[in-house]
């Protein structure tokens, strides 16, 4: 490999050139995604979907879905089947489907094999004792009076213990390894317990459950997972997983650790995340202001600006904090080119053309999205009497404003060009209502007027528009690091404003055929997306993103 070619290439491409220009594994690159089925999928977890599965496509290569559920008490089948549409969202197809589960005696049998070597033994200390034992950072732990209990001995506890024969927390099974080690994860780890749940596949079969080291490495190995790619967390697990690969003497599968992504404004801890949904911070592991896959799928972020985020964010040893306002631009210039545009008035505003005729509607072509000619265009009616959007008027404006205001000329989107005559307040003095008249030589596209006007608005026509319910999400957390904070709970940090809810917003009627997760770029707005909770009757739309960075200038 070239210097040259060897820079360009990010450090796992260069480890997995290395194995392939040695020869190892025949060349041949399997990688494995490996969700634990304990909640849903979200953007920390799409930087490793993306990595395993592109990597793998790189190079020729397959990558295995394998559900990590040795934890039956925190593991359900609706988690399975999430986890399974989010990737399938992402545009990636596994190659095969497999359980930790599956393997379940398999890891039984490499256990007694590791109790036959004189390298692991069933101990009798409580979980206190254990973490008495293994010591601190600075100080070596100390063996357990259990240690060297003889194979047979050890041989028949542990099927006692595979039938039930003991308590929770009454036995396990220890690795044999050094309680001196400078890694603690070495110090005669923990392989097997004791628990006596109902697993979501097996049901009841099993009583005793293997540990995340016992089941995670032997499975990479069983499965033929040439390059295991896992976040920087495992980097002190990796001497363990290669140990019991060793000890085994099974397939060598090939640890690589890579830095997470830690998103700011946002916590990505699957407990902090189920803490938000159990305590009702939001609706549930869909909300929109979630992080999770589902959520942001609801929201209406689509998978190529998942895809580009990951790509930009790129792959690093070091852990760092990724601004979320890098996805929102991922996400903004995807929607840009493929967001339908379309009008919808917040905040109604009644104008009446006076000088228009009464009782007709007008049809305008007005483009579907301006980024895509071949789009084509829509049909939008016009009449004498339409809103506007509220802000959008003001009786007494300042100098650069350039929106409607007394005598003063604006242009309707695709529309003509009005000036402003009067208006009518109610008793409390609100502005109800607006008059105007229309230059019929104006039209977009055709104005030969001579009419010049600063300002464009948005609008709808009242006799056509359908009412819709707009949701407006923000940003769930107000602070850039909401659980950094070692004095309060990340939960203190909730925005309160991360949803307005507007019940009567007006739209053009095209809208009326909107389906769910359909995108949108409602004009001057933002970008939206139709929700499923939309009904024949009235539509929803979620706020995916406004059109701007907002938040920067509050920074």
């Amino acid at each position: 490999m070239t210097d040259e070619k060897k820079e360009s290439l990010n450090f796992i491409e260069q480890i997995i050139e290395e194995d392939i220009n040695n020869g190892k594994h025949e060349g041949r690159v399997h990688t494995r995604f490996p969700p634990e089925p304990n909640g849903f999928l979200h953007i920390g977890h799409a930087k490793a979907i993306c990595l395993n599965f592109e990597i793998a496509k790189r190079y020729g290569g397959k990558t295995n879905l394998r559900f990590d559920d040795t934890n039956p008490e925190k593991e359900r089948t609706d988690y399975v089947n999430a986890i399974r549409k989010d990737i399938s969202w992402l545009g990636y197809e596994w190659a095969e489907e497999h359980f930790a589960s599956d393997y379940f005696e398999q890891l039984y049998d490499f256990a007694k094999t590791l109790i036959n070597k004189g390298l692991a033994y069933v101990d009798d200390s409580t979980p206190e004792q254990i973490a008495a034992q293994k010591g601190t950072v600075t100080q070596p732990g100390t063996n357990s009076p259990y240690r060297d209990r003889a194979v047979a001995e050890n041989i028949d506890l542990f099927e006692r213990m595979r039938i039930g024969e003991f308590d929770e927390g009454s036995r396990v099974l220890r690795a044999k390894i050094d309680m001196s080690h400078p890694n603690m994860n070495m110090r005669d780890p923990v392989l097997y317990r004791v628990k006596k749940a109902h697993h979501h596949r097996t049901g009841d079969k099993w009583v005793i459950y293997p540990m995340y080291d016992m089941a995670h490495g032997q499975s990479d190995s069983i499965e033929g997972i040439t390059h295991s790619l896992c976040s920087l967390e495992f980097e002190n697990h990796r001497p363990l997983y290669n140990w019991l690969i060793e000890k085994l003497e099974i397939f060598p599968s090939r640890q690589i650790e890579f830095s997470r992504l830690n998103l700011s404004y946002t916590v990505m801890s699957k407990r902090r995340l189920l803490r938000l949904v159990e305590e009702g911070f939001v609706s549930g592991w869909d909300d929109p202001r979630m992080p999770t896959l589902s959520g942001m799928r609801r929201r209406g972020y689509t998978p190529a600006s998942i895809k580009t985020f990951i790509d930009k964010v790129g792959l690093t040893k070091r852990t760092n904090m990724i601004d979320v306002s890098l996805l929102e631009f991922c996400l903004r210039d995807d929607l840009n080119q493929t967001a339908f545009r379309s009008m919808v008035v917040l905040d109604p505003l009644k104008v009446v053309i006076t000088n228009y005729p009464e009782g007709k509607t007008e049809m305008l072509d007005i483009e579907i999205n301006p980024e895509d000619p071949e789009a084509g265009t829509r049909k939008v009616p016009f009449s004498n009497q339409l809103y506007i959007e509220r802000e959008d008027f003001q009786e007494d404006p300042p100098k650069k404003y350039f929106r409607m205001a007394p005598g003063r000329n604006v242009r309707l989107k695709g529309a003509y060009i009005l000036q402003c005559d009067s208006f009518i307040k109610d008793e409390k003095g609100e502005i109800v209502e607006v008059h105007c008249t229309y230059f019929p030589d104006s039209k977009s596209g055709q104005d030969t007027s001579g009419i010049k006007a600063k300002g464009t608005l948005h609008f709808v026509s009242i006799a056509e528009a359908i009412p819709v319910e707009v949701r407006q999400y923000d940003r769930l957390f107000n602070e850039e690091s909401p659980d950094g904070d070692k004095e309060r709970d990340f939960t203190d940090f909730i925005n309160p404003d991360s949803l307005q809810l507007i019940e009567n917003a007006w739209a053009e009627p095209w809208l009326a055929n909107a389906e769910p997760g359909q995108q949108f770029q409602f004009l001057r707005l933002g970008y939206y997306c139709a929700d499923p909770d939309s009904t024949v009757d009235k539509k929803v739309f979620n706020r995916t993103v406004t059109l701007k960075d907002t938040w920067s200038k509050q920074k």
